[in-house]
């Protein structure tokens, strides 16, 4: 389970003071995969953070019952100058899994060939999303969090293997995607929540959370 009781964020931009969360409480259960909406610029990626133990609160509790992965896309856990062999084994060991495994599941997965054996500081975006992607699939978490859905800088036979992974993964593990794109959720979550003006409206069917996006960003 992942809790979030009476929890409130915000920023100073330099012009303005801007609120993320504002006492917001919500729980997710393992087995109910969440979609969330989020508008650009309401703090979708800050929420996401925070869930993945990256960004404390302001004010409020965050209970986490079991393990968590990294959003898709955060490399702060990997070292540059390593290659992505040398990354994969040493997440592996942190992670208490064994690194032959993880080494050889994103060797398969990533079909970086030759580069895979390179730093990761030599690799384009693409290739490091295509990493990030095979480590988190690669690691056992019991919830996984999504930020955007696939990544955009990949190709598209990677998008097509690493999306069928995915899809048959939410059969016995949880998944919380994060977009502005009501079409993203749609293969992964039933039920969604809408994140607008600092609050987090939930609904039973991203049917319904559709309708509440659609209201306040259409007109």
């Amino acid at each position: 389970m992942l809790e979030f009781e009476n929890v409130s964020k915000s920023f100073w931009t330099g012009t303005q003071h801007k609120v993320i969360l504002n006492k917001v409480s919500f729980r997710v259960e393992l087995g109910k995969s969440m979609g969330i909406l989020a508008p650009n610029g309401t703090g979708k990626t800050t929420l996401i953070n925070m869930m993945a133990g990256l960004e404390k609160p302001d004010e409020g509790d965050i209970r986490r019952d079991c393990k968590i992965s990294f959003p898709l896309g955060f490399m702060g856990g990997v070292i540059s100058r390593l290659s992505a062999m040398d990354n994969s084994r040493y997440i592996a060991n942190l992670y208490g899994l064994d690194p032959d495994y993880v080494e050889a599941y994103c060797r398969w997965l990533c079909g970086l060939g030759e580069y895979f054996d390179q730093p990761l500081g030599t690799y384009s975006s693409g290739m490091k999303a295509r990493f990030s992607f095979a480590l988190m699939l690669a690691l056992d978490f019991d919830i996984y969090l999504i930020d955007e859905g696939m990544p955009g800088t990949t190709d598209v036979e990677f998008n097509k293997k690493a999306g069928a992974i995915l899809e048959e993964r939410l059969k016995t593990t949880t998944i919380i995607i994060v977009s502005h794109k009501p079409k993203v959720l749609e293969k992964f979550a039933r039920s969604a929540a809408v994140l607008l003006d600092g609050q987090l409206h939930m609904f039973d069917t991203l049917e319904e959370a559709k309708q509440l996006y659609d209201y306040e960003t259409q007109g």
